[in-house]
Order: C-alpha cells, then sequence, then structure tokens
C-alpha cells in the first residue's frame, strides 16, 4: 500500500514554516508567512502583530499589508468599545483560536460593528483572525482580510492557519532570547503622552520623544504636531479609557523590544477631571526593570517551570546542596535541571547562564547608577 502523497497545500506549510524558522526578527518572519501564505490561501490586506504574552496587547513590531494608516484607531476602537465578534481577548482563551467573521455571523457581517466601521468602508467583505499561541500565552495576532466579491474564508482555509499557530508563536517567543550586540549606556528617563477620547495625541514630552525614535518601525497615526505615534501605543491609551469605562478589564500593559535592543515597558491609565469625569489618558513609556523581562528571556528558551525555579535559585547564588534543600530534590535531580537548562540556553556555566539571562541587557544601563568610591 502505497502511502499518501503531499498535497500542494502540504508542500507549501512546509516551505512556510522552514522559511519562518529561519527568520531572524519578527517583521522578517511576518514577511516569509505572508509571501508563502498568499500562494496557498488568496486574501487582500493582512495585519500582522506581536503580542505582550502577558497582558495580550498589541505591542511591536507590526507589518501592516495594503491598509492606510487612518484605520487604526477606528479598528481598536470597535475592538475595546463596541465590537462583540470574535474578540482577540475570547480567541486568546478559545479551544480554536481562529475564527472567520463572516462564519461567526452566519454570513451577516453587518451585524459586526468592526465591519460596518472599519471595513465595509474599505471594501473588504470579512477578515480571518488568529491568535498566535504557545503555552497558554499569546504572542502575536492575524488578520487577514478579502475584499468585496471574494469568497468567504471556509473550513479548510481556518485548520491551515491553525495548524501554523503553534510554530509561529513559539518562533516569536524565540526571539526574546536574542542577545542585542549593544545597548546605548545611557537610556531617557520615562516618556509622557496625553491622548484624548478619541485617541489623538495631545502633547508630550522630550523623553516620550527621544523613545519614540527608538521604536520598531510599523503603522503610525500623525498627530496635528506631525509627530508619528505607533498604533500599538495609540490603543493602548484606547485600553486605558476602554478600562476606566468599564467596557474591558485587565492592564493597558505592554512590553516592547526596541530597535537598540533594549526593552521597554508601555502603561496607560485615564486620568479624570476635578468633577470626576473620564480626561485624558496618560501614556508612560521607560526602560523596562529586569524583572519584567526575565520571565520572557526565560520562556524563550521553553524552560520548564521546575527549570525556571532552579535558575532563579542559581541567580540567588545558591549551591546544589542548597538548591535541592530549597526545593525539596535531591542533589543529584538538581544537577540534571542544570544540565538542562545549560543545554537549552547555550552555556557551559552557572556564571554564564546567570550573565545571559539576566545581566546581558541591563548591564550598560546599570553603570550611570554606580558610585565609585577610592578610600585610602
Amino acid at each position: 500500500m502505497t502511502s499518501a502523497q503531499p498535497t500542494r497545500v502540504d508542500t507549501g506549510r512546509t516551505e512556510l514554516l522552514s522559511r519562518a524558522a529561519r527568520s531572524t526578527d519578527p517583521l522578517a518572519m511576518f514577511a516569509e508567512t505572508s509571501h508563502h501564505l498568499r500562494r496557498l490561501m488568496p486574501y487582500d490586506a493582512a495585519v500582522w502583530r506581536v503580542t505582550d504574552p502577558q497582558t495580550g496587547m498589541m505591542a511591536a513590531p507590526i507589518r501592516a499589508e495594503n491598509l492606510d494608516e487612518k484605520g487604526c484607531a477606528v479598528y481598536w476602537e470597535c475592538e475595546l468599545f463596541t465590537e462583540n465578534v470574535n474578540l482577540y481577548r475570547d480567541l486568546a482563551q478559545a479551544e480554536r483560536p481562529v475564527a472567520g467573521l463572516r462564519e461567526a455571523t452566519g454570513d451577516l457581517p453587518a451585524r459586526s460593528s468592526l465591519f460596518q466601521a472599519f471595513m465595509k468602508p474599505r471594501g473588504l467583505q470579512d477578515e480571518l483572525r488568529a491568535v498566535l499561541r504557545v503555552g497558554g500565552r499569546p504572542h502575536g495576532h492575524i488578520s487577514l482580510f478579502r475584499a468585496k466579491g471574494r469568497p468567504a474564508f471556509g473550513p479548510a482555509e481556518t485548520k491551515l492557519i491553525e495548524s501554523l499557530i503553534t510554530p509561529l508563536a513559539r518562533k516569536l517567543r524565540s526571539f526574546a532570547g536574542t542577545v542585542p550586540q549593544s545597548l546605548p549606556d545611557t537610556p531617557h528617563g520615562p516618556g509622557l503622552l496625553l491622548f484624548d477620547a478619541t485617541g489623538t495625541l495631545l502633547s508630550a514630552n522630550d523623553d516620550a520623544l527621544a523613545h519614540l525614535e527608538d521604536l520598531p518601525e510599523g503603522p503610525a497615526v500623525r498627530a496635528a504636531s506631525g509627530l508619528e505615534v505607533p498604533a500599538w501605543i495609540q490603543s493602548t491609551a484606547l485600553k486605558a479609557r476602554a478600562i476606566a469605562q468599564e467596557r474591558d478589564r485587565g492592564h493597558a500593559r505592554v512590553r516592547v523590544r526596541a530597535r537598540s535592543g533594549r526593552w521597554l515597558v508601555c502603561h496607560a491609565s485615564c486620568l479624570r477631571e476635578a468633577d470626576g469625569s473620564l480626561g485624558p489618558s496618560a501614556v508612560v513609556i521607560e526602560p523596562a526593570k529586569t524583572s519584567e523581562v526575565v520571565p520572557l528571556i526565560v520562556d524563550a528558551y521553553e524552560l520548564t517551570e521546575r527549570e525556571t525555579e532552579v535558575t532563579q535559585c542559581i541567580a540567588r547564588g545558591l549551591s546544589t546542596g542548597q538548591i535541592a534543600q530549597e526545593l525539596h530534590l535531591s542533589p543529584h535531580t538538581v544537577r540534571d535541571y542544570v544540565k538542562a537548562v545549560f543545554e537549552k540556553v547555550g552555556v557551559s556555566s552557572r556564571g554564564e547562564l546567570v550573565g545571559k539571562l539576566f545581566t546581558e541587557y541591563y548591564a550598560p544601563r546599570a553603570e550611570p547608577g554606580i558610585v565609585r568610591v577610592h578610600d585610602s
């Protein structure tokens, strides 16, 4: 009995994943994936996004294809304030984190506020969206659009996207472990931006302007001042307002990797006026603390929960015997875990492990805060 020959889709999927696996950064992976995916299932526009795995919020970088930049605010206003079909936060928890708009609405897309406000004015008739997740955490979003006159995304195409979710998410997760060649010695302080209820930028301080220059390229909204505001920052401001209005839950907080290689954290809250009404949304961008980035880096090396605990003990300087006592393990078992961690991270000593996971991203930043005294 002869085995079934691989189909065109099978062959194309294999090639797609092979190219994605060799990508050196998220944007390159998005470009390769989209290029090969279009050959397997045509679409007219797309958005590929990195997300913060802790909050699920859109981060950076982002690749937008055949879409105007003016629609970013409209898209996220629908997602956060009015939409109730295929929400990303729901898909992230769903058994199958992929869904088509026309399929979900019984081929009545006008039931969707996203369709009415964003898609229809742009001649788009269907959206297939997916959350790229692995280990129960979202690492990216995909939005594929088809124009009016095209057939709706079908079950076979949904199944194809579903088969790509885990390997693509795993690749996105791995990029957090990439060590930058160098980091600037003097990062800027907290940057502050104020946005009105529509997501329009009102003002920004000098530190915010400096941070914006270091952010990854991607869709942006031009403010009245001419400043280009990344779409994910605008969506963070809108998220804060949605939370304040009790239309959403969670935290308006996201971590991003700047072009310099340094990690930044962006968090927002909605201010209140003297009379108690909602005022502008304040967005703060600042260098991320080590504690906020280490989980991303550890996750990138696919360490298990126990391996992570052993690694944290090593970072504290505990010996094998002390680790065994604290974690209620035998010294032999601890040595096995240490060996497994070394192999995954690609190091050969405890010092090298601590350096790679905990200090390589932050040593330059810590230097200006050191007071050196030479007593005689």
